[in-house]
């Protein structure tokens, strides 16, 4: 007989293994990270790296690390915020926003572009908390390090998967040793004219009368193009002018297709151009400072315009009692785009008749080409695509009708100074 082996349920029992040595602060995050898509599992690893401060701190550099590899890739302080809000929710922006904000500290001011400056006061990436910033963080959203822990290992995973963007700015660290590279800054943009824009389209969304609604967008159209042809004609006798410009707008869904159609014919009108990002939920507007900042205030307002004017339409349904709502909507804004592009254009090509006529032409043509070997350069494998075929008629009328009455139809000549 073999030698018998019993155990009374103290100490160590005679076969167990020796215990596994202590896994140092970056394999815990490392295990994490891998765990990440197992439920069960990756819970268990998240209590390991909230009960190991070492673990937990570990976890935040490589946080603040991957930040730095997110602004090496092109991405900025709102696509990054706005990304982890789109993918994993508000309470990982705000961890974002602060990660952001221990990130950018290890930068001079001088060597930060003010573009990226304006951006973080946007997202509020700023250094709140004294000392421990995991202990001010879980007080300040009234949890548990476990949370917090579980939200690094998310919002890491993310910045990790991060794609390469078009670089449209200069990173961190390097503004102020070369000129800006492309980016939209509106110090270029005289900023009394984007008040007076700003304060028309601010009354055309809130007004209760389409006539008036359609006078002042109208009125806001005709003051950016003739904003842009003053810049297009200064930088041409100067010779010195600014170069063109990037800037990414968010397109949310839902009806992102239409959104981002919107967009793109109003960056049209306004000699810019527009590409969609759709799996980013974005889009990079490309043009001169001026033309860009245009584009985004228009695109704005319309899209409330817009947005106001469907909801306003109420839900659809066919004869059958079903739901036609969202097919009714998405026709809603595509024609409501279409319809607005050609409103855009009209107006567009009116004022550059009166202000400049055939002596212009060469100087638009020329920044229309600036434009595009940007475009080129940034974008080089670019695809156009194609809108999804609308179905629903019904829509399709409704979105025209809106378009008509929020839009830039010709009024009555209005004086340019």
């Amino acid at each position: 007989m073999g030698t018998s082996r019993w155990w009374n349920g103290f100490g160590a029992r005679p076969d167990a293994p020796e215990s596994a040595p202590p896994r140092s602060p970056e394999a815990l995050v490392a295990e994490a990270l891998r765990a990440r898509s197992r439920p069960g599992l990756f819970e268990d690893r998240v209590a390991e790296l909230a009960a190991d401060a070492h673990a937990l701190r570990a976890l935040m550099t490589r946080l603040r690390n991957g930040v730095t590899t997110a602004w090496e890739r092109g991405w900025q302080p709102v696509d990054l915020a706005r990304h982890a809000s789109r993918r994993l929710g508000p309470r990982h922006e705000r961890l974002a926003a602060d990660v952001i904000a221990a990130e950018m500290r290890s930068y001079a001011p001088a060597a930060v572009d003010a573009r990226w400056r304006d951006q973080l006061e946007a997202i509020e990436a700023r250094v709140w908390w004294d000392g421990d910033h995991t202990r001010a963080w879980c007080e300040a959203e009234d949890t548990t390090p476990e949370v917090l822990a579980a939200c690094a290992v998310e919002l890491l995973d993310l910045f990790l998967a991060l794609p390469r963007l078009a670089m449209i700015g200069p990173r961190p660290g390097t503004a102020g040793a070369r000129s800006p590279a492309p980016g939209a800054d509106e110090d270029e943009v005289d900023q009394r004219m984007l008040g007076k824009v700003r304060a028309l389209l601010s009354k055309a969304e809130s007004t209760e009368f389409p006539e008036e609604a359609e006078a002042l967008s109208t009125r806001a159209q005709e003051l950016m193009a003739r904003h842009s042809i003053d810049h297009a004609l200064l930088d041409a006798e100067s010779g010195t002018g600014t170069e063109p410009a990037g800037r990414r707008l968010a397109v949310d869904t839902p009806y992102d297709g239409p959104k981002a159609a919107l967009l793109t014919v109003v960056a049209d009108a306004n000699r810019c151009r527009a590409v969609w990002h759709r799996e980013l939920g974005f889009s990079t507007v490309l043009g001169f400072p001026a033309d860009v900042a245009a584009v985004e205030m228009m695109f704005t307002s319309l899209l409330v315009q817009a947005t106001t004017a469907m909801v306003h339409a109420g839900p659809h349904r066919d004869a059958a009692g079903r739901s036609r709502t969202r097919s009714f909507r998405h026709a809603f804004l595509n024609a409501y785009a279409s319809r607005i592009g050609e409103r855009l254009r009209e107006t567009t090509l009116r004022v550059t008749a009166e202000t400049g006529g055939q002596d212009l032409l060469p100087v638009l043509a020329a920044r229309g080409q600036a434009v595009d070997d940007v475009v080129e350069t940034l974008f080089p494998h670019l695809i156009k695509g194609r809108a999804r075929p609308v179905s629903n008629h019904e829509g399709w009328a409704a979105g025209r009708a809106a378009a008509e009455l929020a839009s830039l139809s010709a009024r009555p000549e209005v004086s340019s100074r």
